[in-house]
C-alpha cells in the first residue's frame, strides 16, 4: 500500500470535509490544503488555516507573529490503512518545507464530540491545557456557528477579507465546552519556548480511541480527477 500527500484544490478538500469530517464545514478563513491518497485513491484531506482569533491570542502570549502560527483545522479521511499519526506527520513536514516562516502548529480536540486528542498524543504533540470558555450560535436551519464567525454588524474580516456573516442576536446562544489544546513546534527555538508549557495528557475516552470516531470516516465516493488537481 502506497501513501501520498500533495497539495490539493479547495474543491477537493471541501469534498473530503463534507463527506468524512464530523463538522461537515470548511474553515471560514484562509486555508492550506493537502490531499491524501492511498494506492492512488483519494481518501481525504488535511487542512490548515490561519488568522483565527485563537491563533492570534496564542501568538501574542508567546511573542510570535500571527504569520508564524497556523492551525491544523481538519483531518478528514474516509476508510484508510495508514495510521493518522503518519498522515499528519507527513502533512506537517510538507507544510514546513513550503512555508519556512512558520514556527508553530496549533490544534484542538473537541470534547463535545468525545475527543481528547488521541492522535496528537500518539504524535507527541505538546498539550498545553484547555481553551477559554466560549459561545456558539444556532440559526433557524439548525446550523451551528462559532462565535468567531458571527457579528452584529453582519460582517467579519478573515485574513483581510470582509465577508457577510449572520448576526448572533438572530440565533439561539449555547455554551461551548472548552477544547483540549495541542501544539507542535516546527523549529528548535519554538520547541524550547513551548516545551515548558507541556501538561499531562488528558485521559482517552472510548469515543476518542478510534480513528473513525475522530474523523467521522465513511466509505464510498471518490472525487473525479478534476477535483484532485491542484489549483
Amino acid at each position: 500500500m502506497s501513501l501520498r500527500l500533495d497539495w490539493c484544490s479547495y474543491t477537493a478538500a471541501k469534498y473530503a470535509v463534507e463527506h468524512w469530517h464530523y463538522s461537515k464545514t470548511m474553515p471560514v478563513n484562509k486555508t492550506v490544503r493537502l490531499g491524501v491518497w492511498e494506492d492512488d485513491k483519494f481518501i481525504g484531506a488535511v487542512i490548515f488555516s490561519c488568522g483565527s482569533a485563537g491563533v492570534g491570542g496564542i501568538g501574542k502570549s508567546l511573542g510570535m507573529a500571527n504569520t508564524q502560527i497556523v492551525e491544523l483545522s481538519r483531518v478528514a479521511l474516509q476508510g484508510h490503512q495508514s495510521p493518522v499519526t503518519r498522515i499528519v506527520k507527513v502533512a506537517l513536514r510538507l507544510l514546513a518545507e513550503r512555508n519556512p516562516g512558520l514556527v508553530l502548529v496549533v490544534s484542538y480536540a473537541d470534547p463535545e464530540h468525545g475527543h481528547v486528542g488521541a492522535i496528537y498524543q500518539a504524535g507527541n504533540w505538546i498539550y498545553t491545557g484547555r481553551s477559554a470558555k466560549d459561545k456558539a450560535y444556532i440559526d433557524a436551519s439548525g446550523r451551528r456557528w462559532h462565535s468567531r464567525s458571527v457579528s452584529e454588524s453582519g460582517y467579519k474580516v478573515h485574513c483581510g477579507i470582509r465577508t457577510r456573516c449572520p448576526k448572533p442576536s438572530t440565533m439561539r446562544e449555547v455554551d461551548v465546552e472548552p477544547k483540549y489544546r495541542y501544539m507542535m513546534p516546527l523549529t528548535p527555538a519554538a520547541r524550547q519556548r513551548i516545551e515548558p508549557l507541556r501538561k499531562p495528557y488528558p485521559k482517552r475516552s472510548e469515543c476518542d480511541s478510534s480513528t473513525a470516531a475522530f474523523h467521522a470516516a465513511g466509505g464510498g465516493a471518490t472525487p473525479t480527477r478534476t477535483l484532485q488537481e491542484n489549483t
